[in-house]
């Protein structure tokens, strides 16, 4: 019996001009490149210009996904924006996307769990693929998190980045086994005990203000390896696939540590991970994207690759998926 799979026709990317070094930051705030590196294995990250929002950038990303999806912006019929940075309180940056492509029909809306919205999106784009409501879905994750960085504090400046990355989702008829293409399992979670290790200080309820972030790293990084490795491992217990079988894992783009720790942990092969996070930095929901849409240009993730997904953010949200190529 057959069953309806979300499968990826395309990725794009883009990333903003203006590149800004370790050695750059260190002018700036009291920090070297050494001691960034040593910590987090960032390098450099890219950082919006004045007057380029989060709807620029992710209309910039889903137009490389259309392109390398060879579709009709027209036939998309749903839109999902993971962000954190919008462009406004509202409407939706998506509607903006919807309107900078020209397209005038379907739904679109963000989604917000931070780091690990574009998980969650996926997630929630196919299923909605699934209910056959619609046909196919751009799936966009964008950030300009330099709006909302202090950048006084070295321990989170150092950090984040701007860019986007997006993929183009159409409902397929599969032979409903794990060989087929596509979105296979998504395992979610989220834990609000842990809001206050990883927030933003300001809100429209709350002050009234944008605010500016705020992180206890070690907290962080203590608790991102355990969760990680939790929901990666009910996502193969429910596709029976196991770690060997993998061809590629693409984790958030946080921290290097925290990548390679989930890998130790999870029994990953090293030259299996994608990692992006040295000339990035932790973009939140574009990481995950961006990484994806560099694997697909340099020719490692190709079609019929088993690659799985994961992501911890503020919340805590946390989550796996296991794709098809």
């Amino acid at each position: 019996m057959s069953i309806l799979r979300s499968v990826v026709l395309g990725c794009g990317a883009y990333l903003p001009k203006r590149i800004l070094s370790n050695d750059d930051l260190a002018r700036t705030v009291d920090t070297s490149d050494e001691w960034i590196v040593q910590r987090t294995g960032i390098r450099q990250r890219h950082v919006a210009a004045p007057g380029e929002f989060t709807s620029h950038l992710g209309i910039a990303a889903a137009g490389a996904a259309i392109a390398d999806a060879g579709v009709d912006p027209q036939s998309i019929d749903l839109i999902v924006v993971a962000t954190s940075t919008p462009d406004n309180t509202f409407p939706a940056t998506a509607v903006s996307v919807q309107d900078g492509l020209g397209i005038t029909g379907g739904a679109a809306f963000d989604l917000q769990a931070v780091c690990s919205g574009f998980v969650f999106g996926l997630a929630t784009a196919d299923g909605l693929l699934r209910t056959r409501e619609f046909k196919r879905a751009l799936v966009i994750g964008a950030e300009t998190f330099s709006r909302i960085l202090d950048w006084t504090d070295r321990t989170t400046c150092v950090l984040f980045g701007d860019g986007a990355g997006a993929v183009v989702l159409e409902g397929q008829d599969q032979p409903g086994t794990t060989e087929d293409r596509g979105v296979l399992t998504s395992r979610l979670r989220s834990d609000g005990r842990y809001k206050m290790k990883l927030y933003v200080d300001g809100g429209p309820s709350s002050t009234g203000t944008v605010g500016h972030l705020r992180m206890e790293g070690r907290e962080v990084f203590r608790h991102a390896v355990a969760m990680i490795s939790d929901v990666v491992t009910e996502a193969f217990r429910e596709t029976g696939y196991c770690v060997d079988d993998i061809d590629w894992f693409v984790p958030h783009q946080a921290n290097q540590r925290i990548i390679d720790g989930s890998a130790r942990k999870l029994g990953i092969d090293p030259k299996k991970i994608v990692s992006t996070v040295d000339r990035h930095a932790n973009t939140s929901a574009a990481s995950i994207p961006l990484a994806l849409a560099a694997a697909r240009a340099d020719g490692r993730i190709k079609h019929g690759d088993l690659v799985l997904l994961e992501a911890m953010g503020g919340g805590f949200t946390w989550g796996a998926l296991l794709l098809r190529w």
